[in-house]
């Protein structure tokens, strides 16, 4: 009788999906504490595999503390201790709808869910063989940059193009300027870490990135979200939010942003860039999905030149979410700061992964790569819009470019409710009150396009 669903066809190891299942049984409680597991030998026979993968799976889950090894016994599922929960926690949420389940879920080794809330392409869409190519080349070069620490602002030949590369875009910044990051939310730690002190009010985009919300809960600021429009944040209650709060800093997600979709407009911008000048207020510009954008678009940094304007980008979600090069780019003092704290916090980033992209990047194959993903985002995206359209979904505004939909149905009051309801059937969604600055209730979803092929999904919204 077999105790777990191998593949023999799937990519990821037997060992890998024998850990994984297992561990799932236990986690899931289907495997009770004490049980005994099947010897070696009858797992083997049972499942089709060999003796020695067997040995190498219970080794792991052992390991893990998932299993216990008793001498001349066998197997038992471990008792594992249970993380002590606080009597008094700032989060009151559903599991189903936890910021930190969403992350684990999805990043969990060998996972099948259908997965249309997560923040990143899928495998097949990203360019592995361009990945390969280049990995090839590096190693051609052997010698100490495949072992040693690179530089402290990051690899130089990929700080000069990146200044190339913001040329392109209106920003005047030279190399010196710009620091290297494993990958933006690296970026953003560094800054916020650098810049915010415990007790500072600190403006957020309200719906906005749920994982910077946590890293600046984590040094105890006080969050104040910017309601998003069409184009981009309210100014209105931005100036009111300065006068009242008299904050120092406000991180916003300028083009395609995160969840809604919306970019920001020519004349948002100009007005944020009075009122930051006006009330000596610093912004963070996060620009990790404009390379989505398939037209010009207006950034902060652009008007500024890097005086109230510190700008952040990556190369995560278009090339690869494992080698992860971000960059920041600021005044040249501030770029020293934040190079000796990056230092301090965990000494240079892998050069290796910055020459692993600076060659994708010079080898011409990036801009083509970026013209595939553009043309399946678009097709996934008119899809995606007519299947929510068909069961009764409305956007807030459609995007011209990017991986995101914010939607929500007319008589939809709370969409965590819903997510719950979809992850015991497989589905991982994203409720709007994860991207809320205190996870306030919120009846949108925010839906990855490139994520919602299958027609599951769609069948079990429209029964909700």
């Amino acid at each position: 009788m077999s105790l777990v669903t191998l593949d023999a066809h799937d990519p990821v190891p037997l060992v890998n999906q024998i850990v994984t299942a297992v561990m799932k049984q236990i986690d899931d409680r289907a495997l009770r504490v004490g049980t005994r597991m099947p010897s070696i030998r009858k797992f083997a026979t049972d499942h089709g595999v060999s003796r020695f993968t067997v040995v190498q799976a219970y080794d792991r889950l052992v390991a893990a503390g998932y299993l216990q090894s008793r001498l001349g016994s066998g197997f038992y599922v471990a008792s594992r201790a249970q993380p002590r929960v606080a009597k008094e926690t700032g989060y009151k949420l559903d599991s189903a709808t936890d910021v930190l389940w969403l992350l684990h879920n999805a990043l969990r080794p060998g996972t099948r869910e259908a997965m249309p809330g997560v923040g990143w392409l899928p495998h097949a869409w990203l360019d592995e063989e361009g990945v390969q190519r280049s990995l090839r080349a590096l190693s051609k070069y052997g010698g100490a940059s495949l072992t040693h620490y690179g530089e402290p602002a990051g690899y130089g030949p990929m700080r000069e193009l990146l200044q190339h590369r913001l040329a392109e875009n209106g920003i005047q910044a030279d190399a010196s300027q710009i620091v290297l990051t494993k990958g933006t939310s690296h970026g953003l730690d560094l800054i916020a870490r650098y810049l915010v002190r415990p007790g500072d009010t600190v403006l957020v985009d309200d719906p906005g990135y749920f994982t910077l919300f946590g890293m600046l809960k984590s040094l105890n600021a006080k969050l104040v979200g910017v309601p998003w429009n069409e184009d981009g944040p309210d100014t209105v209650v931005l100036e009111a939010l300065l006068k009242e709060h008299k904050p120092r800093l406000y991180f916003t997600n300028t083009i395609l942003h995160n969840p809604t979709g919306a970019s920001i407009s020519q004349s948002v911008a100009f007005r944020m860039l009075q009122l930051a000048e006006k009330h000596d207020l610093t912004l963070v510009e996060d620009d990790v999905y404009g390379d989505f954008m398939p037209a010009p678009a207006t950034r902060l940094a652009t008007l500024d030149q890097l005086r109230r304007v510190i700008y952040i980008g990556g190369y995560s979600k278009t090339i690869s979410c494992s080698a992860r090069v971000g960059f920041i780019a600021c005044n040249r003092e501030l770029a020293e700061r934040l190079t000796d704290l990056k230092l301090l916090s965990g000494l240079t980033t892998s050069e290796i992964d910055e020459r692993l992209i600076y060659q994708m990047l010079i080898d011409g194959q990036f801009r083509k790569h970026m013209d595939r993903l553009r043309s399946q985002l678009d097709r996934a995206r008119d899809k995606t819009l007519r299947n929510l359209e068909r069961i009764g979904y409305k956007t807030n505004v459609i995007p011209t470019g990017g991986m995101f939909l914010w939607a929500r149905r007319s008589s939809q009051a709370n969409a965590a409710a819903i997510a719950s309801k979809a992850a015991k059937a497989g589905i991982i969604l994203a409720p709007g009150n994860l991207f809320r600055p205190h996870q306030e209730p919120s009846p949108w979803l925010r839906f990855n396009v490139a994520a919602c092929g299958d027609p599951a999904l769609f069948r079990f919204l429209a029964g909700q």
